[in-house]
């Protein structure tokens, strides 16, 4: 069974989309080993030097990458746009060795180049979402991934 990782800098607080989340946790449990990881944001000042979000991004970066496993895709917008049929054949690609696939999504400030260069970047789109939006899309795209992958009627 393939290990599905998604990392996220920060935390859900809205309960709308914690529900989402959990409702794709849920569909997704029986169809991978599935681990979400919050970290924590690195704290900068309101309006911080680009020094200042350089350093907080390694550290990000850092954490980021102690808990990532397999194959990584960080969701950048520098990262390669593919259609629900090409998501799932990442899945499809990591569940060969090592069966293992970690997705991540960063803080407002994105991801630190370690990050970006230690996968295969993903862009869902040319437009901005939400970090909160991005990762309940991003738990539907994965279900969905699985549902392709087994032929399932989820995806018309």
């Amino acid at each position: 069974m393939l290990n599905v990782k998604l990392i996220c800098v920060g935390k859900l607080k809205e309960a709308y989309w914690r529900d989402a989340v959990a409702e794709y946790e849920k569909r997704l449990r029986p169809l991978c080993k599935w681990e979400l990881i919050e970290l924590s944001e690195a704290r900068l000042p309101s309006e911080p030097s680009q020094a200042e979000i350089d350093a907080a991004l390694e550290k990000e970066g850092e954490q980021i990458l102690r808990h990532a496993a397999g194959k990584i895709i960080p969701l950048c917008i520098e990262g390669k746009q593919v259609d629900s049929p090409g998501l799932a054949k990442r899945l499809a690609g990591a569940m060969q060795s090592p069966g293992a696939v970690s997705f991540v999504i960063g803080s407002s400030y994105g991801l630190s180049p370690a990050v970006k260069a230690a996968g295969e970047g993903l862009s869902m789109s040319p437009m901005t979402f939400p970090h909160q939006l991005a990762r309940v899309m991003l738990c539907e795209q994965i279900y969905r991934g699985f549902q392709i992958l087994g032929n399932t009627k989820y995806h018309k």
